[in-house]
């Protein structure tokens, strides 16, 4: 009897803290506001502009979100290296910073719809361009040289399986140089520190835009992925709220207008299968 009862207690409070922790989107609508831990370094998708405002394509879409709710949205600024661990240790109430959808990611957290797709590319200076050719370039053009990135990202875990390849030919692996955000990336490029950028297309696109006799992208490496913001797992209907109201967006024709007016193109974001296998 003992051992049952204890096994019932057990239970009852595995399913009472369960049901605490799902409770993020009645808690949010109860405070009245949403907190998002950030990291606005991310332009078009989340920075800050001049007037010290966090904006971009990414941060519209979350306000749509906290104004459809009738909730406060504030952002809580953060590395990006500790967005998943403040979001897993309930710092914040949902994280805000663009997320690469990967299988390794999914097993610690519950992806939203995405809102984006990423496709890497190279940036250079201008005067390395006549070093690369074509659009698509291989782990062998990047053979030896030195690669900026941002710390715990999914470009950082490109180069490193880049060079995982380039080990196995026997070939000069890529010195990755790690930092915590998208301009130190750059200012490492510019300073000669770097031989080059890596990093989403629409990302580098600004950079090139600001520099143009500077630097230049000079084609793209790996996969495209979807782009998505997590959840805690358990927390359900928080997920679904936000997943439900990107299709909304996508819908009624909003989400396609953020698109051409933060990244210069449209597609159509899918309602599910868009985790990758392992």
């Amino acid at each position: 009897m003992k051992k049952i009862a204890l096994l019932i207690a057990t239970l009852l409070a595995t399913g009472a803290a369960t049901t605490a922790q799902a409770d993020t989107l009645s808690d949010i609508k109860s405070s009245g506001k949403i907190t998002v831990g950030i990291d606005p370094t991310f332009p078009p998708y989340e920075f800050t502009n001049d007037k010290g405002e966090i904006v971009g394509y990414s941060v519209a879409i979350m306000q749509s979100f906290a104004k459809d709710l009738g909730v406060k949205l504030e952002f809580q600024k953060t590395a990006f290296s500790g967005i998943l661990p403040g979001l897993i240790s309930g710092a914040f109430n949902a994280e805000g910073s663009s997320l690469n959808v990967t299988a390794e990611r999914a097993k610690k957290v519950l992806f939203t719809t995405p809102y984006s797709k990423t496709v890497n590319g190279v940036l250079v200076r201008t005067s390395d361009t006549k070093k690369f050719s074509g659009k698509a370039l291989t782990p062998d053009d990047l053979s030896g040289l030195r690669g900026a990135v941002k710390s715990a990202s999914v470009p950082e875990q490109l180069l490193k399986g880049f060079n995982e390849t380039l080990t196995k030919a026997g070939k000069k692996p890529i010195a990755i140089i790690s930092v915590d955000t998208l301009d130190q990336t750059v200012s490492t490029l510019m300073t000669k520190r770097a031989d080059f950028v890596f990093d989403d297309i629409s990302v580098l696109a600004p950079v090139v835009k600001k520099y143009p006799e500077k630097v230049a992208q000079v084609g793209e490496a790996g996969p495209s992925q979807w782009m998505a913001w997590a959840t805690r797992k358990d927390d359900l209907s928080l997920n679904k709220a936000i997943s439900d109201h990107i299709l909304a967006m996508q819908k009624d024709g909003e989400l396609t207008a953020l698109q051409q007016q933060y990244l210069g193109t449209t597609f159509t974001v899918p309602a599910s299968n868009f985790i990758p296998q392992e």
